[in-house]
């Protein structure tokens, strides 16, 4: 009887996320820590140090709250992608193609903004919009042709990426590959800060994108939790045939769920270019990493929306606490491995709960095959 409380807290799925999660990241610290004793034993320590400290490697309080900012300026994006990510997870389907939603999102607002002088929220709906257009070509594809999604995202990555390098080469800068910067543009296109950057030392970057994101993943956490779509969308997930039969409709359903995922995607691209802290390069070779961290993030969150704020946090404050690493000790390039090293393994935290769920049976057969054998 004493033992069963323990038995039940441990198969908590809550803790074990929890659990999982912080294995996942020490284990990715300590890989990390290897490396930089490898390419150079006198300065890894204070190295992966750095990494953790990120903001807090400025002495001034003041430096220090203003590049705090600046992280939550970027996980705010990451948070979207994160949550793209899982609702379409939580469906069944795996949405690889959050990085090309990501782009088109990039597209719709930047063009919107640059082109056509379209306000902040008009630009905001664009991104959604575009970025589920490029969901929904996943999903009708997976719903009518049972095209597999991953192959098809893929493809579409690549596909927006040339795309929206073509469509915002009219609004780019006459002497660079770079947009034109919203301010001299359009400011009207720029998210309002609403008195947050005053809380970060004046951070003009810290706009309503922040709060956005939050709400979007309560909404995520409402939508898929507490409402019948929610449950019609897991349950065609499970078994789309099963769904069929109980009157649901399936192909409608993976559509949607497509189509909402993508809309998280774009609106994650909006909710970064349209504070002004980048300029979109109209000669990128390669699709933006902030999609694919997102399958990190979902991951490391334990696949629940509220905890993916937290994970997304934490992947964007080891991206940024990596480029504080001394560069006359390391190449250019080790805070993106060491970063990479611990968002690989953040993905483990599936496998992680598995393993301690297999664990757990062992142990419980254990125990009751040794109180079988004392009656």
């Amino acid at each position: 009887m004493n033992n069963e409380p323990k038995k039940s807290l441990l198969r908590s799925n809550g803790l074990q996320s929890l659990i999982a999660s912080l294995l996942c990241i020490l284990l990715g610290l300590f890989v990390g820590y290897i490396v930089l004793l490898i390419i150079n034993p006198v300065g890894a320590w204070e190295a992966i140090v750095t990494v953790m400290k990120n903001f807090l490697y400025y002495p001034s309080e003041a430096a220090a709250l203003k590049y705090f900012g600046s992280t939550l300026v970027k996980a705010a994006p990451l948070l979207l992608c994160s949550l793209s990510v899982l609702f379409a997870y939580k469906v069944g389907l795996f949405n690889i193609g959050a990085a090309g939603q990501y782009v088109a999102g990039v597209g719709a607002s930047l063009y919107c903004a640059l082109a056509l002088n379209m306000p902040w929220y008009v630009c905001l709906f664009a991104a959604m919009v575009a970025g589920g257009l490029m969901g929904a070509i996943s999903g009708a594809l997976k719903a009518y042709q049972n095209v597999n999604e991953v192959i098809s995202c893929i493809m579409l990555n690549w596909i927006g990426l040339y795309a929206v390098n073509i469509l915002l080469s009219g609004v780019k800068e006459e002497t660079s590959p770079y947009t034109i910067t919203l301010k001299a543009g359009n400011p009207n296109a720029q998210l309002p800060n609403m008195g947050l950057d005053q809380l970060f030392n004046n951070n003009k970057y810290v706009t309503l994108a922040l709060p956005l994101a939050v709400l979007a993943a309560i909404l995520v956490w409402v939508i898929l939790e507490k409402t019948k779509l929610g449950y019609e969308l897991k349950a065609t997930g499970l078994n789309k045939d099963a769904a069929k039969y109980c009157g649901m409709r399936e192909k409608r359903n993976i559509i949607l769920t497509m189509v909402i995922s993508g809309a998280l995607a774009g609106m994650g691209a909006a909710c970064f270019y349209l504070t002004g802290v980048e300029q979109w390069n109209c000669m990128q070779a390669s699709v933006p990493a902030m999609g694919f961290n997102g399958i990190a993030a979902a991951f490391l969150g334990g696949l629940n929306p509220i905890g993916t704020i937290f994970s997304s946090y934490f992947i964007q404050h080891i991206t940024s606490g990596g480029s504080y690493i001394d560069t006359s000790m390391y190449c250019a390039q080790i805070s993106d491995l060491i970063s990479s090293i611990i968002i690989y393994l953040c993905g483990f935290v599936l496998f992680v709960k598995v393993s301690m769920n297999r664990g757990l049976d062992k142990r419980d057969e254990k125990a009751k095959a040794k109180k079988g054998g004392k009656a």
